[in-house]
């Protein structure tokens, strides 16, 4: 029996165990782990790809780095989710009239600067009279838009915006950063781009101020604190520090050495390394971009474009897929529809069109154009030859975009002549004056969350607007007209449908692709979430959220009566 005493003292203990383990079930249960919940504290440090220049957000619209800072210290109206619906951020509510022409703004209760001013309507009030000025800081666009805005202070909580008649994505605009009238009220545009305040800011957001690092006179970080008296659910994070570096390579250099814990941008070429390492954790997001085929659809010389079998051929003829792996190795989407996938009015029915060069080639016969010689085969029709110029940025990358379209096109026997124009005068000398028979063209919709398709599609716009290809569908353009001006999103939504159904059964101009944005963070920082991008700064959409510790709450499982 010896040598079995340590089996007997086995099933003895095991026996004890589940003895307790049955009476604290009968007396109203068994302690367990809970799901981890964050814990406040820690610091997080990210390379920044760039240098600072003013952290002010009237004057960063240049400089994206300043951009991502001020998306942390300054608040505004109105903030958007990932789906580009507007939320609450300063404001308590939002109200259009009935009309859509008036907006009722009421502001949460409390609101503080950082000092610990408080902040009212005074300020919004402030703010809106420096972009009206402009001064030549602030867009032309957007100074033009804000002077027609009458802006109604009612108290230190109530106002009102009065428009000269109703417009929809009017929101977009509120989402601009307020200035504190208390310390810049009295100077001018000029003076306040010239002031120590924009080194030295004090906004309402849910970080603030704290310091500079400089080094040999040259700025090479800043310091953050979190603000306690932050109108949203306050940060979890005590501090952000950021430090700027010049390109991405130094800023993963910078991790790999232990100074950053995340990097603002990742570009293609670096993008192997960092998936490579296991500690960094990769977040991607859809730019706000689509980059297309415009066709002039009002040049005689090219009238076999007004053919929508010719359109719709030619994208079944490009094989979109292999170009965004070859050319953007995957860091691409594949465009289906010109408002964005994830957006609150896409049409979700809509079905992608794929790659197939036969029914391309069916399509083209259809539509009575037939190859013609053996050593250069083209198609024609009627003596008239399916040949165009292609126009594009003369870049490397849009190169590579043209010569690929080239080439798949060139499997159907279509010819295309590829025209480089330099970049700075690719819109002015071509697009404007309607002086391109197909033109590559890139669509930057940053920081307008509404997918308002009016700018580029409707008809009155083709003869002196943005609508180059010179669209004509009455149908599209009373869908787009209508959704402009109803404040009711559900309504707007329907109108949005129409124009994307339509848009797809006549394709006036190819989507191509939307380009997508890679940020790193390290692993330890959890929490952290990136959707669709109207900025890239919007990575700090969900800031509040991250965090560095967690604990794991004790929790009670009561048994079932």
């Amino acid at each position: 029996m010896k040598k079995f005493r340590w089996q007997l003292l086995i099933l003895f203990l095991t026996g004890l165990v589940v003895g307790i383990l049955l009476i604290l079930e009968k007396r109203g249960g068994i302690g367990q782990l809970g799901n981890p919940q964050p814990v406040s504290g820690g610091v997080y440090t990210e390379a920044l790809i760039g240098n600072l220049s003013r952290l002010n957000p009237l004057l960063d619209s240049k400089n994206q780095p300043d951009k991502d800072v001020d998306r942390l210290i300054y608040s505004g109206l109105v903030k958007f989710d990932s789906r580009g619906m507007p939320e609450p951020d300063l404001a308590e509510s939002v109200r259009p009239s009935q009309d859509g022409v008036i907006y009722n703004v009421t502001l949460k209760d409390n609101l503080t600067w950082h000092d610990g001013k408080p902040l009212t309507t005074a300020d919004f009030e402030f703010t809106i009279e420096l972009m009206q000025n402009g001064d030549g800081y602030v867009s032309n666009d957007l100074v033009s838009f804000w002077k027609e805005i009458k802006t109604v202070v009612l108290d230190d909580k109530n106002m009102q915006f009065i428009l000269p008649e109703p417009f929809a994505p009017f929101q977009d605009y509120l989402a601009f950063g307020v200035l504190p009238k208390h310390i810049l009220g009295g100077l001018t545009m000029k003076e306040i781009a010239d002031s120590e305040f924009n080194l030295q800011p004090v906004g309402s957001g849910p970080f603030e101020f704290s310091e500079l690092t400089v080094d040999n006179d040259v700025i090479t970080g800043l310091t953050l604190k979190a603000f306690d008296n932050y109108s949203g659910n306050g940060p979890y994070l005590k501090e952000i520090h950021f430090r700027y570096y010049n390109d991405a390579e130094s800023a993963y250099q910078a991790y790999e050495d232990q100074y950053v814990q995340g990097i603002s941008q990742i570009p293609d070429s670096l993008l192997p390394t960092v998936l490579a390492n296991d500690k960094l954790s990769i977040y991607t997001g859809r730019l706000p971009q689509i980059s297309m085929v415009f066709f002039n659809l009002n040049d005689n010389g090219v009238s076999f474009f007004q053919d929508v079998r010719i359109r719709k051929a030619l994208l079944m003829g490009l094989n979109r897929q292999k170009l965004v792996n070859e050319i953007f190795n995957g860091q691409a989407i594949v465009a289906n529809s010109v408002i964005f996938p994830d957006n609150w009015a896409y049409l979700t029915t809509l079905q992608p069109v794929d790659y197939n060069l036969d029914q391309a080639a069916l399509l083209l016969k259809e539509a009575g154009y037939v190859i013609t010689g053996d050593e250069n085969p083209i198609r024609e029709k009627d003596g008239t030859a399916l040949q165009f110029v292609l126009s594009y940025p003369d870049d490397d990358l849009h190169k590579r975009i043209a010569e690929f379209i080239q080439s798949n096109w060139k499997e159907l026997s279509v010819d295309v002549i590829l025209q480089p124009v330099p970049a700075d005068i690719f819109i002015s000398d071509k697009l404007e004056p309607r002086a391109f028979q197909a033109a590559l063209v890139d669509l930057n919709f940053n920081s307008t969350p509404d997918p308002d398709p009016y700018p580029f599609w409707d008809s009155g716009q083709a003869a002196s607007g943005q609508n180059y290809s010179q669209w004509n569908n009455r149908l599209a353009s009373d869908s787009i007209e209508e959704a402009r001006v109803t404040p009711i999103f559900s309504e707007r939504e329907r109108l949005y449908h129409n124009f994307q159904a339509i848009f797809a059964d006549e394709m006036p101009s190819l989507p191509l692709y939307y380009p997508v944005y890679n940020y790193a963070v390290d692993s330890v920082i959890q929490g952290v979430s990136l959707g669709p991008l109207m900025d890239t700064s919007d990575r700090f959409a969900t800031i509040t959220q991250w965090y560095m510790t967690a604990r794991r709450t004790q929790t009670t499982e009561t048994p079932n009566p």
